[in-house]
């Protein structure tokens, strides 16, 4: 089995910056991709930004320029610096792996419990 742990969220006023953390444990062989997605109330769940194993980054339009994913592969662990936060970025944000555990070659996939981001004044 794998776990994903976020930390990192809080509240933050509108401009500030927050960086998020997942570390992934448990039976893993590989990682193939780690990624943040996010959730507003009353709102479907959607991709912020991801990253390959080989450092392929992917970012929503509405991020780019503003967050930046990155990763440490030897630690499992996945970064998100998110600066210029805005309002709009208020979300629950879940962490995401695609993952090859010990017992299988097949690549699942496994979400974090979330970390709630409050932009406010």
């Amino acid at each position: 089995q794998v776990q994903l742990v976020e930390s990192g969220g809080g509240l933050v006023q509108p401009g500030g910056s927050l960086r998020l953390s997942c570390v992934a444990s448990g039976s893993i062989r590989s990682i193939n991709y780690m990624g943040w997605y996010r959730q507003a109330p009353g709102k479907q769940r959607k991709l912020v930004a991801g990253i390959t194993s080989s450092d392929s980054t992917n970012y929503a339009d509405s991020v780019k320029g503003r967050f930046t994913i990155s990763s440490d592969n030897a630690k499992n662990t996945v970064y998100l610096q998110m600066n210029s936060l805005k309002p709009e970025d208020t979300a629950v944000y879940y962490c995401y792996a695609v993952v090859r555990t010990l017992a299988t070659m097949v690549p699942y996939n496994y979400w974090g419990l979330g970390t709630q981001v409050t932009v406010s004044s």
